[in-house]
Formats: structure tokens, sequence, C-alpha cells
């Protein structure tokens, strides 16, 4: 694989992980912002490891923490009573590494780590797909896509599963769920035919 893709990922039974793979415009962010709360609701710990395409800083200049980090502290933690913000420079890299993200919250024992992006990484996932963003499908290329939630009615590899992108609690109930199947879902589907013949 490119970009710094490793061809797989080492994975932990007990530690769940389910890609979150879509277009821009499709959703994404809004969707979880609806599922978590009801995840939670269901006793689940979610973490999410979210990818962005750009430079961003989540600290403010002038602040010490962000003087600091100018100054050369790397990592750099910041801590109150109420959030923990760990902020690093990643210079040379062209990529985040997935594995490195996934170690860092490996120590606060979710349930479930959600990964928003990291599209082309080698991890389960559920397709997000709306026809009207006129992107193709990449669950036909991509072996790791358990299941397609979508507002149409879309014809799917054997083995993946179609959920409606719009049923809510048809969402909820399939991701809960995932815990349970993930030690079963740690390698990609296997070809069909179909995939198989030159």
């Amino acid at each position: 694989m490119s970009d710094g893709v490793p061809e797989s990922l080492s994975f932990d039974d007990d530690l769940p992980l389910l890609g979150i793979a879509a277009w821009s415009g499709t959703g994404k962010t809004t969707l979880l912002e609806q599922l978590l709360p009801r995840l939670g609701e269901r006793g689940l710990r979610v973490a999410v490891i979210k990818h962005a395409h750009h430079a961003f800083d989540v600290d403010q200049p002038g602040k010490d923490s962000h003087r600091l980090r100018q100054a050369g502290a790397s990592p750099m933690l910041v801590a109150s009573r109420a959030r923990v913000a760990l902020m690093m420079e990643t210079p040379g890299r062209e990529e985040a590494d997935l594995a490195e993200l996934i170690d860092m919250v490996r120590p606060q024992h979710p349930d479930l780590v959600v990964v928003e992006g990291f599209k082309a990484w080698p991890l389960p996932k559920l397709e997000l797909h709306r026809p009207e963003v006129g992107k193709s499908l990449r669950v036909a290329e991509d072996r790791w896509v358990r299941a397609v939630a979508s507002d149409a009615s879309l014809a799917l590899p054997e083995g993946v599963e179609a959920l409606d992108l719009n049923d809510l609690e048809a969402l909820t109930d399939w991701i809960a769920a995932w815990p349970a199947r993930w030690p079963a879902s740690q390698r990609p589907r296997k070809r069909t035919r179909e995939e198989a013949a030159p």
C-alpha cells in the first residue's frame, strides 16, 4: 500500500476496531454525532480516532501550552479536572500513523474504537454511501468493508451487509453488536469467484 499505509495492522481481541469509510459530503461526522449518544445509552464506551486532511491546531496562540509547544515540547500534555489534551508535532510524516494512534487510546480501555477516515488502512469498515454525492462505492475494491449503509438500494458483494443509512436504530444495533463480532472479523472478506476471475 502507498502513503505509509501498511499491508496489515496488529489486532487485539480486546480492542474492537471499526472504520467508518465514506467520501466527503456523505455525513460521517453528523451520523456519528447521532450514533454516539445511542451507543452510550447501551453502555458502550466508544473512542473515536478522526483523520484530518489538513493542518489543524487545537491550541491557541498566546496560551502557555502553545508557547511551550512552539518552544519544542513534544509531546505537550495539558490537563485539568475536566479534560486532557495531548499535542505533538509530527514533522516529516506524509500521513498519520493509525497504529500509533490506536496505541494512544488503548490505555483508556474503550469498548470500541471507531476510526473515521483512514479509508485505505486495513481494518474492518462500515461504508456510508449516498448516490447524490456522485462518488463510487468502495466496497468492490476494499475487501475490508463489512457493511454498506446507504439511502438507496445497492447491489453488494457476497458477505457484505446492506444497512439503511436513515435507520438510526438499526445502525445502532449493528454497531453495538460489533464488539461481539470483532474476533471473527479481523481478516478481509474472502474473494468471490467473480473477484478472483481474471
